[in-house]
């Protein structure tokens, strides 16, 4: 780069940090300006010996358009959340002592009903964006409940506040399953208002770029009719909307679908036409090795959420075995099911669970029949599926640092007060950085947020 007559960038950034090209590829970058465009597009990357470098962050500090990062900072990617229960924010942390069954029906219905007061929806939607924010969640996928002013509310909730974010109204007709208080009243009711939902978001002011879309959200199988089931797949088909549900989460919903309808929820979905390359299907522990094939041959996503499998899917996901296997795999909360808002606390415990299904729980059996050796995943990985992986999940260009992605980053301040991170440079390669950073960083560690290269309120 030579003479700059007209600065021509929205914004420069110049930092270290880390981003994950694959599972196998994490990239550390010191002295490194990121060069924004006015639609939040990393449009050039400049590395410190680098000609260019010195000119084009000299400009941009002229400009007053550089943000510089300092030594104890580092900038990744921002997190993102493949699943999460908008409605149970207010139960987060609640009645995780209960059985599935009481946990839904005297807590998590009755909570979920009170969405239709746009009020009481508001108040809470804008506290849990917030927060997912403040935890550097910068893309969320979100089901919210089968209240489509509320739903929509959420959306534009998302947009005023800065987030990326995938929002689905709640599908679930069947009464068998859902409570007479809270069920769509048909399969057509449950549809229509599918449809108005997705036109909805489509429509809020300051949405053209789309940085909110819409999710077609039947709950789950069991709690949908197989009219249902069938007008959601016909609307993916003619929408070409994202597809969110939970599959195969516990042996109840596994085999309580094989029975029903003589297939796995897998199968099942992509015969109802809601599997697709832009399906999300949260946990997904019981899959068979069948449903696997089939989730890769849709590249059809996961979302493996550690921390609620411990308390409601009565198995560990293999998650090893399904990247070894070429599977789109990413994180989510699952808030309230999961009782942290913190994707790095998905990181965390998606490593735990990975080693307890290696190395088995039970003492009393023989150590070298205790667990399922090889399902192991690194730090690293679970720095992928929180960014880059869970990226391939959505199909989006975000969850990388790289020229054409959007800049969707944080900066992680390993000396901000109250911070759990000791970085010594003397002794910490960077690699024993990032790792501490994975396993150590808070709330307060997160000290900046962008998502579309535009600056959001944390709190």
């Amino acid at each position: 780069m030579n003479t700059l007559h007209a600065f021509p960038w929205q914004q420069v950034v110049s930092a270290q940090g880390y981003t994950a090209e694959s599972k196998d590829r994490v990239t550390h970058f010191s002295d490194t300006l990121f060069c924004i465009d006015g639609s939040g597009t990393i449009v050039d990357i400049i590395q410190g010996d680098d000609g260019a470098f010195r000119p084009v962050r000299d400009a941009a500090r002229k400009a007053g358009k550089l943000t510089e990062l300092s030594s104890d900072q580092y900038l990744l990617p921002g997190l993102i959340d493949l699943h999460v229960h908008a409605p149970q924010w207010p139960q987060m942390g609640k009645a995780l002592d209960k059985p599935l069954e009481e946990w839904l029906n005297d807590y998590t219905f009755p909570l979920e009903a009170k969405y239709a007061d746009i009020a009481f929806a508001r108040r809470n939607y804008t506290e849990l964006v917030n927060a997912l924010l403040a935890n550097g969640t910068t893309t969320a996928v979100y089901f919210a409940t089968l209240h489509t002013e509320s739903s929509v509310e959420l959306a534009r909730i998302c947009l005023a506040q800065g987030q990326r974010a995938l929002v689905g109204r709640v599908a679930m007709d069947d009464p068998s399953q859902c409570p007479d208080y809270y069920r769509d009243e048909s399969a057509e009711t449950a549809i229509a208002g599918t449809r108005a939902f997705i036109h909805a978001v489509a429509q809020l002011p300051g949405n053209t770029a789309k940085r909110v879309l819409p999710v077609i959200t039947p709950r789950f199988i069991p709690s949908c009719t197989d009219a249902l089931l069938e007008g959601l797949g016909k609307l993916a088909t003619e929408t070409g909307c994202h597809v969110q549900t939970h599959c195969s989460e516990s042996d109840w919903e596994h085999a309580y679908v094989k029975q029903r309808l003589g297939k796995t929820d897998t199968t099942a979905l992509r015969d109802f036409g809601l599997l697709t390359r832009k399906t999300v299907l949260a946990h997904s522990n019981h899959i068979e090795d069948d449903d696997a094939d089939l989730i890769k041959q849709t590249q059809a996503g996961v979302a493996h959420c550690p921390l609620s499998n411990f308390y409601f899917a009565n198995a560990v996901f293999p998650l090893r075995a399904m990247l070894d296997r070429g599977l789109n795999v990413g994180l989510g909360t699952d808030i309230a099911g999961g009782h942290s808002p913190s994707v790095f606390d998905a990181c965390r415990h998606a490593i735990t669970a990975s080693k307890a299904l290696n190395d088995g729980v039970d003492a009393r059996i023989a150590a070298e029949q205790r667990g399922r050796p090889g399902s192991a995943i690194s730090f690293r990985e679970a720095f992928w599926l929180a960014t880059g992986g869970a990226e391939e999940v959505l199909d989006l260009r975000v969850g990388k640092l790289a020229v054409g992605y959007q800049f969707d980053a944080i900066v992680i301040d390993t000396r901000a007060a109250g911070s759990d991170i000791y970085i010594d440079t003397a002794e910490d390669a960077p690699e024993d950085r990032l790792q501490k950073i994975i396993y150590n960083a808070r709330r307060n560690n997160i000290i900046r947020v962008w998502v579309d290269g535009k600056a959001v309120n944390i709190q």
